[in-house]
């Protein structure tokens, strides 16, 4: 029988490298996991008492994780969660809901359920999903202008033909449509596809590999890159903010002045002039590609209890947020995020953590139609988005931003959680 030990001593004899031992384990991906967990102790001096014990008392099978992770240890638990319920009014979630949030800022949760119960006062949010489309933006090398220019008309010529080469690999994805960009003797084209509930990135690499390679057939063209960074993914783009990526949502609401008197503690104008201010003014000033106050801090926190793609929070933060008194006084907010890029389907969703948050929203898995979970996980990150901004804006408003830290944790130098403090109390309203 295949034990820890004797996995460990053909590792330390040169024999096994570490991403070798599921095989030697006779396929036993825990067995892997416990041998490899020693090598690495025995490489850490600094590990104390010699053990992992937190990291390595995970809660799943290891196998469950074979297609997420490489040479795996443990796992790394963050608190989850949930602020609200929050009153949801969308094309694909409409109804009254919780946001599971996966962070280790202290506040941040007890933010975004102040800004829920202010929605909740004023009636609900509503969100829509006004934008689709999965992005992969291969390279091209041609001779000259010349060339760049016969490329670019075979593509628009034969966008049919590109299609069916593309979805050929794909029983759910769809192709939109191609934009080309050509630069001097550089081509990229910019393939946009709808994959339904999955967030899609693989998917869309897939596909345009193999449209790629009918290009390559049928033009002079030369691939130099499957990905030419025209996508864009994983990096702050303007391409992004005004062309979308993976969905493009919006959440507003219309919230009474004597709400926001009474629950944010500031004003309609008070609100209105720290957005413009501060989210518009100081953001342009600084160069900033998102022009919002905290989205990112949503964003990050669903992503990693619903088990996305955590590095595409960059493009996910990519929001503006917008806010203004109306002709009655009353405050009008919305947050538009142009580039958010989530699944129900694939990826990290079907880990157990992940999957069971995706339960609580109640899109976990495919959409009936298909792209229907995915819409509404995307429409219920803006609504806590949405929370989020009004907390903190009003937060800013009336000056308890500090005080609000203080105790909810982000500096208590007794260890004690006060609640003592004016506008803080009215933080947990759920």
């Amino acid at each position: 029988m295949v034990t820890v030990e004797a996995l460990v001593e053909r590792v330390h004899a040169g024999d096994l490298r570490l991403h070798e031992l599921e095989t030697a384990a006779d396929g036993d991906a825990d067995l892997a996991t416990a041998a490899r967990q020693q090598v690495v102790i025995g490489r850490a001096d600094s590990v104390e008492n010699g053990d992992l014990d937190s990291i390595a008392n995970y809660g799943f099978p290891a196998d469950r994780a074979e297609s997420n992770i490489e040479n795996m240890i443990g796992a790394i638990q963050v608190p989850i969660g949930v602020a609200g319920p929050v009153e949801i009014d969308g094309e694909a979630i409409d109804e009254e809901t919780v946001l599971p949030m996966a962070t280790t800022e202290g506040a941040l949760v007890a933010s975004i359920n102040r800004g829920c119960s202010s929605i909740n006062a004023a009636g609900g949010a509503t969100a829509r999903v006004t934008k689709r489309g999965m992005t992969r933006a291969p390279v091209f090398s041609v001779a000259g202008v010349a060339e760049a220019e016969a490329l670019v008309s075979w593509v628009r010529d034969h966008e049919a033909q590109l299609a069916a080469t593309a979805e050929s690999t794909t029983n759910h994805g769809e192709l939109l449509d191609v934009t080309p960009y050509a630069v001097g003797n550089t081509v990229f084209l910019r393939f946009r596809y709808d994959t339904k509930d999955a967030m899609g990135m693989n998917m869309a690499t897939i596909a345009t590999g193999e449209a790629a390679e009918l290009i390559e057939a049928e033009t002079t063209a030369s691939l130099v890159a499957l990905s030419g960074n025209l996508c864009a993914d994983k990096k702050p783009a303007a391409i992004n903010a005004t062309e979308g990526r993976g969905r493009s949502v919006t959440a507003d609401v219309t919230i009474p002045r004597a709400v926001v008197e009474e629950r944010l503690d500031t004003t309609p104008e008070a609100i209105a002039e720290i957005n413009t201010k501060k989210n518009h003014i100081g953001s342009a000033k600084a160069g900033s590609m998102g022009f919002n106050a905290q989205v990112a801090n949503v964003v990050g926190a669903m992503f990693l209890a619903t088990g996305q793609d955590e590095a595409q929070v960059v493009e996910g933060a990519n929001a503006i947020t917008t806010a203004e008194v109306t002709s009655d006084g009353d405050l009008y907010c919305a947050v538009s995020l142009a580039s958010l890029e989530v699944g129900t389907v694939g990826g990290g969703t079907g880990l157990p953590t992940q999957s069971e948050a995706l339960e609580l929203l109640g899109v976990a898995g495919g959409g009936d139609p298909a792209g229907a979970n995915a819409d509404a996980l995307a429409e219920a990150i803006a609504v806590g988005s949405l929370a989020g901004e009004l907390s903190l804006l009003a937060a800013l408003g009336s000056r308890n931003l500090t005080s609000a830290h203080a105790a909810l944790g982000r500096w208590r130098p007794d260890r004690r959680r006060t609640l003592a403090i004016v506008g803080v109390c009215r933080i947990n309203q759920w």
